[in-house]
């Protein structure tokens, strides 16, 4: 293993992490405020890809398309809220499960019927389509360091908005007690509404710019969405800390996991076997690690209310 191959993936692993942050940061901001569990997070995702990638083919700017994917899921976030998450928030978690799951299904007919069953692509911007030297001699996609700035910045924006602003302390008093803080005077359907269009918008920002990465497609958001799970119940459901620490956590282990382990073991295994096995391990690592946490610390690791 050299220092340009460790470097390499270790930066990938922080930039698949930080995407998965502004899938999780949504996520755990809905079940922590609302107590809900949001299947259709994931289209959502898939909704902004598809909006970026059509109004970057239209207009011919990749930064129109990203603005544009990202509104347009916060508005079809907070349009889904007010026709039908708004009527769950009473109804237990299976009934919660099973209308989000049909949401999924819509959302993917739907988008086949207006975007079609082809996969789109998005172009990188020309700015950001060259490489940065690493130490070592790799040269590393300076798309993926701005993914990287970007998340890092979002990150920093949603730490200032939940502990510096008057809506902030709102969305934290109702994780804390809902019931009180309507008594108070604050609209209770409203900020649940802003807190869906909120963590929509950065699905569809996420979605966005992992299109310039791999294919739009239907579908697509179903892989994240499990894997933003994971990262909340590592990082402690409903702690935006929580969500960057796990969402860090498990795209480097599981970056690392997919390169070294079938590496590793063929120092002393035949070359398909050590493939075979070391993908297998490394499609659990992040499941065993989750585990782990989960013993040690049954809330995560930040979770909402230390």
């Amino acid at each position: 293993m050299t220092l340009a191959l460790f470097l390499e993936q270790l930066l990938n692993g922080v930039q698949l992490g930080l995407t998965l942050f502004l899938m999780a940061a949504g996520l755990t901001l809905v079940f922590g405020v609302m107590g809900l569990i949001n299947l259709a997070h994931g289209s959502l995702y898939m909704t902004g890809a598809f909006v970026c990638a059509t109004v970057a083919g239209w207009t011919g700017s990749f930064w129109a398309g990203l603005l544009a994917g990202a509104l347009a899921a916060a508005a079809v976030g907070a349009l889904v809220e007010v026709s039908v998450i708004r009527r769950l928030y009473a109804r237990d978690h299976l009934d919660q499960v099973l209308a989000t799951f049909a949401l999924i299904l819509i959302f993917s007919e739907g988008a086949r019927l207006v975007f079609g069953d082809r996969p789109l692509w998005l172009d990188i911007p020309p700015a950001l389509s060259g490489t940065l030297a690493l130490p070592g001699g790799a040269e590393y996609p300076l798309y993926r360091l701005a993914i990287i700035a970007i998340g890092l910045g979002l990150a920093g924006g949603l730490w200032w908005l939940i502990n510096r602003t008057r809506i902030g302390m709102q969305i934290r008093a109702g994780e804390a007690d809902r019931e009180m803080i309507a008594a108070l005077g604050v609209d209770i359907r409203r900020l649940y509404t802003l807190v869906f269009a909120l963590g929509a918008g950065l699905a569809g920002l996420a979605g966005a710019l992992v299109g310039a990465l791999q294919s739009v497609q239907v579908g697509m958001g179903e892989p994240v969405l499990i894997l933003a799970f994971v990262v909340i119940v590592i990082g402690g459901i409903g702690s935006i800390r929580g969500a960057l620490a796990g969402a860090v956590l498990v795209g480097v282990i599981d970056t690392m996991g997919r390169v070294f382990l079938p590496a590793g073991f063929g120092l002393f295994m035949p070359p398909a076997e050590a493939t075979a096995t070391g993908s297998a391990l490394a499609s659990m690592l992040i499941y065993l690690v989750m585990a782990l946490i989960l013993a040690l610390k049954p809330k995560g690791l930040f979770p909402a209310d230390a």
